[in-house]
């Protein structure tokens, strides 16, 4: 049972710096000229997805661990997406 939440907990502050990552890049890309109107969509209708995954997760019995599981994997494809 510790097991699990310490798990969680980690996994959940990996969401955290990789959320940041995220953050960072689109707001300096937007201060230094380089952001597109299709990226600034992108912010908005990719969170709008994200929860309606995450709540649909969650109304059929899913986890945490499942929901901070699929946050991770929109993060981390951002973070390989904006790296480019």
């Amino acid at each position: 049972m510790v097991f699990s939440w310490a798990k969680l907990a980690m996994e959940t502050n990996r969401l955290a710096v990789e959320s940041q990552i995220v953050i960072w890049t689109r707001l300096t890309q937007i201060a230094l000229g380089r952001g597109t109107p299709a990226e600034s969509m992108l912010m908005v209708t990719e969170k709008v997805a994200a929860f309606a995954e995450a709540s649909v997760t969650v109304a059929s019995g899913g986890s945490a661990h499942k929901v901070i599981k699929g946050y991770r994997k929109r993060v981390r494809a951002n973070v390989q997406r904006l790296r480019r």
